[in-house]
């Protein structure tokens, strides 16, 4: 072949090769500005969807009845709702840009705040008793709760229960008022009813067997009823008690065996058992010791309630880590799965028929206000048909651990 066609050739070549390659450059060009443009349009629209997403939210936040503050990791205010500033007394939006103390000028909300970013979640509560305030003296009751955030701010919520410590106060009053004005009328009815019983024991045949029964009946139901005055009255004073006032030094295996001492004529007329096993010097714990007595002697009360004739009640005292376990386990009729979590409400019983020797439904509650005031735990191992064990545990004292 001629040189020259040869050239002529490979220069054709190339010209058709310049020419693709620029028509596939201008295409993955025209691709790229393309995918650009569509990138783009997503992202405005996520923008878009995102700027939608906070006007939500920050509407949603704003219509919570309660207050809700937006904290970073610099301590610095980033978001705050309206009620936020209305509970802390401040002009709208002027919350923004603040750091925590200077928007709640107060050092304790601070301390919180850090805590909760620290351990999770802390809450502290307003007004009396060493709690936080977030006004002067004459604002709300405000509780004050705060919780870590993933990127090391915190969300602070400020609830105002100014209505509800009222209507706590009220009731709280009611009932202290109305034990005190029901104790004197069932005094005398409870002295008339025990007089009466002596005198029908006395009189032997002269009193007809129904009319004893029904003087029997009347002194246990006033003694019920007595029961039940003294404590809704032990209720209403623990509730709203406060810090445990007696400090005492409390040996609880000396306490579980003076307590089953208490109860052991009542177990003996229900035909039970009753049975100490605590361990030999398993150490103390602070506390008031009659209002740790109280917790046993409801819970062994209870215990003989729910066992059968020639049933067996053991009370035991034993030391894990530093923790002490008091628990009373009985064999008797247990408690359904469904109310397990429920036996420690104020007034809820079980099952009214199958208990023995009747109650309130408040000896329960009372145990688990006094063993939490005490800074411990209460709880409950049942299987119905088998039997309950309630236990408590309280921190061993300091000087015992």
């Amino acid at each position: 072949m001629e040189p020259l066609l040869v050239l002529s050739v490979v220069l054709a070549i190339a010209l058709v090769v310049a020419v693709a390659t620029t028509f596939a450059d201008r295409r993955t060009a025209d691709r790229a500005r393309d995918d650009a443009r569509r990138a783009a349009a997503r992202a405005t629209d996520a923008d878009r969807r995102l700027d939608a997403a906070r006007r939500d939210l920050n509407l949603v936040i704003d219509l919570t009845g309660v207050g809700i503050v937006r904290v970073n990791a610099d301590l610095r205010i980033e978001l705050a709702n309206t009620a936020a500033h209305a509970l802390l007394d401040a002009t709208p939006g002027s919350m923004v840009g603040r750091t925590a103390i200077e928007a709640f000028v107060d050092r304790r909300i601070e301390e919180i705040i850090a805590a909760a970013r620290t351990d999770g979640s802390v809450a502290s509560v307003a007004s009396a008793g060493g709690e936080v305030t977030v006004r002067g003296a004459d604002g709300p009751t405000v509780v004050v709760r705060a919780r870590g955030a993933s990127d090391g701010g915190a969300w602070v919520i400020l609830e105002d229960v100014t209505e509800l410590r009222r209507l706590q106060q009220i009731r709280a009053e009611f009932i202290d008022n109305l034990s005190h004005e029901l104790r004197t009328p069932l005094t005398t009815i409870s002295l008339l009813a025990e007089t009466l019983s002596r005198e029908a024991a006395a009189a032997g045949e002269a009193i007809p067997a129904r009319m004893a029964d029904r003087i029997a009946k009347i002194e246990v139901e006033t003694g019920h009823i007595v029961q039940m005055v003294n404590e809704l009255l032990d209720l209403s004073r623990i509730e709203s008690g406060g810090a445990i006032v007696h400090l005492d030094d409390v040996d609880v295996a000396a306490l579980a065996v003076a307590s089953t001492e208490r109860l052991r004529l009542f177990a003996e007329r229900q035909g039970v058992r009753l049975h100490v096993d605590a361990a030999p010097d398993p150490g103390r714990v602070r506390g008031d010791e009659d209002r740790l007595g109280q917790v046993l002697v409801n819970l062994i009360h209870n215990a003989v309630k729910f066992s059968p004739d020639g049933g067996d009640v053991t009370v035991g005292v034993r030391r894990e880590g530093d923790e002490l376990i008091a628990s009373v386990a009985d064999d008797g009729m247990g408690i359904p799965r469904g109310s397990v979590g429920r036996v420690f409400e104020r007034f809820y019983k079980v099952d009214r028929a199958r208990v023995r020797g009747g109650g309130t439904g408040l000896g329960l509650s009372i145990a688990r206000h006094v063993v939490e005031q005490h800074g411990g735990r209460i709880w409950v191992e049942s299987e119905e048909g088998k039997g309950s064990v309630f236990s408590f545990a309280l921190p061993v004292a300091e000087a015992h651990r």
